[in-house]
Order: structure tokens, then C-alpha cells, then sequence
């Protein structure tokens, strides 16, 4: 699943393409993909101008002159894709699900195998309370994230320090791989007791997940299944992981082996010889 550097890279793609540009046709090929699209999608965006892109958590965000927020959320298995400028650009693909034709005659279309993608489109001015972003905790990469905030967020609680990690409410947009990633380079025991995670393992781990992140942005992200910048090209970070399905493999450090749980349903992998 795109995880916050695809969406990163995936936004950093849109804004070189679609900023300042006006949005001359858009298809909808299907109903909806993991919720029906809003009504009145495409005449609100019918040839209004891009003048923004921005992220948040794992949300893309692409604000119009008209006042509003087109947010996009690529599931599993989605991704934008650009195509050059083609008379025949709305029947491009089988999972082609909408269609952007630009002013220029380029073509952004978002492709989602799965379908558990979402698109959406809000009053700009009230993204505030729009809801599966109102109640996100602060970015990663962001001042807000910092030991002291961690401690307090993580003060008292026995759940392990890895799913917490996860939780949207706590830090917006760790997914999985990341949280594992980040767990490793500060030498913390997922299974740890949040509550329990020292002050001086929390000074290393905000630096290390914006590390983990940051190394992954730039990199083009991690292409696991289906990942692809907007041009094609496949994200190269799965190459540099340290841990994420490594199991059995030595550990970086050389005196551990890497070993696999599975913690709320998900696979987390550590190395118990140096991560406690």
C-alpha cells in the first residue's frame, strides 16, 4: 500500500505537471472506487486552475481557484500516471478510473487495480473539519513531532510501541514499513511497552523516523506491488531496507538475525539482539 513517501512522491510529481494549469475535461470511468464519487465532481472542476498541491498524512491535496480541495487517497494499490498529449486520452487503460486532460493536452490519470482508492472534493475552507483529516496527529516530518510530544502521547500505556506508531491520531501518516524501519534505527523493541520507551529512546526515535521517511522520498519511495512515480519510474527504497521483510536475515549490525510477529494484524520485523 502507497505509504507516506509514495504519497510525497506522488504529489512532488502532480505539481511539476498540474500547478498553474487548468483542468480542460475530466472522466469519470466508474461510479466510484473504495466510496461513490461526490456529486457534482467533475462539473466543479471543469475548467478551473490548480494553484496548489500539498500533502497530508497519506492524503494528496490539490486546491483549485474555484475555492476548492479535490483529495485524493491512493488505497492499495492506486497511482497517478501522466500520459502525453493524446485526442484519445480518456480510453487509455482498463483501470484508467478518472481522467485529467490539462489545457496543454497532457493527461494525468488515476489508476487503481484494487479500487480502494478515494477521491473527494471539499470547500477549501473547510478542510478543517472535513473528517478523515480533522483528527490527525501532527506530520512526521513536521515541528510538532517531537520527544516531548511522543512521551506524553505514549505516557501510561502498556499497548506495544509499534502499533501506536501506526495510529493516525498519534503521528499522521507512519504506515508499516516505516514504523518498523524508524523501531530498528533508534534500537527500540516494537513489542515495548510504550509507556515503558525511555526518554533517550524517544531522542532517537523522531529523528529516525524522519530519517527512515526522508531517505524513502528520496528514493522514489518503495515499489513492493504496485508503486510507480508519476512517469513510470519505480520507487528504489526497498533496496536500502534494514529490517522490513528481511526475516531470518542477518541484521545491519552483523550480531542479530531479523525475526517476524505479527502485531494487530500486521507483520512487524526486528531484530531482537539490538532493538530492546
Amino acid at each position: 500500500m502507497p505509504e507516506l513517501p509514495e504519497v510525497e512522491t506522488t504529489v512532488r510529481g502532480l505539481r511539476l505537471v498540474l500547478d498553474g494549469r487548468r483542468l480542460a475535461r475530466v472522466a469519470l470511468n466508474r461510479d466510484g472506487l473504495r466510496r461513490p464519487f461526490p456529486d457534482g465532481l467533475v462539473q466543479r472542476l471543469v475548467g478551473a486552475t490548480v494553484t496548489g498541491l500539498t500533502r497530508r498524512a497519506k492524503f494528496g491535496l490539490i486546491g483549485t481557484d474555484r475555492g476548492d480541495t479535490l483529495i485524493f487517497h491512493l488505497g492499495m494499490s492506486g497511482r497517478m500516471r501522466l500520459d502525453p498529449p493524446d485526442v484519445d486520452g480518456e480510453n487509455r487503460g482498463k483501470h484508467d478510473h478518472v481522467v485529467f486532460t490539462l489545457d496543454d493536452g497532457h493527461v494525468v490519470a488515476f489508476n487503481d487495480a484494487r479500487r480502494f482508492g478515494s477521491l473527494d472534493i471539499v470547500p477549501t475552507a473547510a478542510l478543517a473539519t472535513y473528517a478523515p483529516l480533522s483528527l490527525l496527529g501532527p506530520e512526521p516530518l513536521g515541528p510538532d513531532l517531537t520527544p516531548a510530544y511522543l512521551q506524553t502521547k505514549f505516557a501510561g500505556r502498556a499497548a506495544p510501541v509499534k502499533p501506536l506508531l501506526l495510529d493516525q491520531r498519534i503521528i499522521a501518516g507512519i504506515g508499516n514499513i516505516y514504523a518498523c524501519e524508524a523501531l530498528h534505527i533508534a534500537g527500540i523493541d516494537p513489542r515495548r511497552a510504550a509507556g515503558s520507551v525511555s526518554a533517550a529512546k524517544l531522542a532517537k526515535l523522531v529523528p529516525a523516523i524522519r530519517q527512515t521517511l526522508n531517505a524513502s522520498i528520496a528514493a522514489g519511495g518503495s515499489t513492493l506491488r504496485d508503486h510507480a512515480q508519476l512517469d513510470g519510474t519505480l520507487g528504489h527504497y526497498h533496496a536500502q531496507f534494514c529490517v522490513y521483510g528481511r526475516e531470518g536475515e542477518p541484521c545491519p549490525d552483523g550480531r542479530g538475525t531479523v525475526q517476524r510477529i505479527v502485531q494487530g494484524g500486521r507483520s512487524t520485523f526486528f531484530c531482537p539482539r539490538c532493538q530492546h
